[in-house]
């Protein structure tokens, strides 16, 4: 009953955060999220954790999403973003790869 509840106010909360992206992007993250909220769930314990110690926000994504760069590649399929032609990569703890 409760699960129910739980989902409708995350998909809720993550539209309102959601707003200003492309209605496709929108979609995908919803879909995702609703596919594996457990990973997300995840992710945002470990995002909260790098922001109490100071990180901001993209700072803290930068250093939690690399970890599960393989998890949501899987999840996504062929929708995963290639990698860019800039060579820029990230070591698994959010440092730049040299």
């Amino acid at each position: 009953m409760f699960d129910n509840a739980k989902k409708f106010m995350m998909r809720k909360l993550l539209e309102r955060q959601l707003k200003s992206a492309p209605p496709e992007q929108r979609e995908m993250i919803l879909t995702l999220l609703e596919k594996n909220p457990k990973l997300f769930e995840k992710i945002a314990g470990e995002m909260q954790a790098e922001i109490k110690k100071g990180s901001n926000q993209m700072t803290a994504a930068m250093k939690v999403l690399p970890k599960y760069q393989s998890e949501l590649q899987a999840a996504m399929g062929d929708k995963f973003p290639k990698q860019q032609k800039s060579g820029v990569r990230f070591n698994p703890n959010g440092t730049l790869h040299s």
